[in-house]
């Protein structure tokens, strides 16, 4: 079984993440945090494989606890949800190292797609004892990238990206940019660019009159 530390401030919402964790074989919840302290003491003793970590915190914030078990010596994945779409929040969760960033409230199989490749990812590392570049990429999800047209940045197409991925069920390209902090049209631009690349893929939303609104998700 796959151990799970739950990191939520609100008891509800705790409890239906839990739930979540239950439904899905091969889970189970080793604790519940509420606190970024209980967090940090709890990951000690129970040394779960993964925590879910929220970034609102009462006594510290989110980002500070997953610098602190990253420096700690129990080291679990960490995925976080979190109600905080603020760029530098989802630019800190990505330079920490969390596996996913998960925007509340979400659906349940918004996590159970994340629960079901970690526990994919968990066990084919499990059986190697070393790793060929096939293996690595597997593993890192690495798929091949087009270059990216004049104009677009690396840095901001990683941003752009994670925003797309912490979408629920998808986003258009104004929803995009308010999240990521750039104009519309550069928001468009990647997602296109996604799109160009097989990396994303696109649907029309018709409304009751004027063109039909774009929605983007991954691949």
């Amino acid at each position: 079984m796959i151990s799970v530390l739950v990191v939520d401030d609100d008891f509800m919402v705790a409890r239906v993440h839990c739930g979540y964790i239950e439904r899905t074989p091969g889970f189970s919840v080793a604790g519940v945090a509420h606190t970024g302290a209980q967090a940090l003491a709890l990951t000690a003793r129970l040394r779960p494989d993964l925590v879910l970590l929220d970034i609102y915190l009462p006594d510290m914030g989110g980002l500070e606890v997953l610098r602190e078990l990253r420096n700690g010596q129990a080291q679990p994945d960490v995925i976080v949800i979190s109600a905080a779409t603020d760029v530098d929040t989802v630019r800190g969760a990505l330079r920490g190292g969390v596996l996913h960033y998960l925007v509340k409230p979400f659906a349940y199989t918004a996590l159970h797609d994340q629960l079901r490749h970690f526990a994919t990812v968990h066990t084919r590392l499990g059986e190697l004892t070393s790793a060929d570049q096939a293996a690595i990429d597997e593993v890192f999800g690495a798929r091949p990238r087009s270059a990216l047209p004049k104009g677009l940045t690396e840095q901001t197409a990683a941003l752009v990206e994670q925003v797309l991925r912490a979408a629920d069920p998808d986003i258009s390209a104004a929803e995009c940019a308010a999240r990521s902090n750039i104009s519309r049209v550069s928001a468009r631009r990647y997602l296109e660019h996604f799109v160009d690349a097989n990396r994303a893929e696109v649907r029309l939303r018709y409304g009751g009159t004027g063109r039909p609104e774009r929605r983007y998700r991954l691949r």
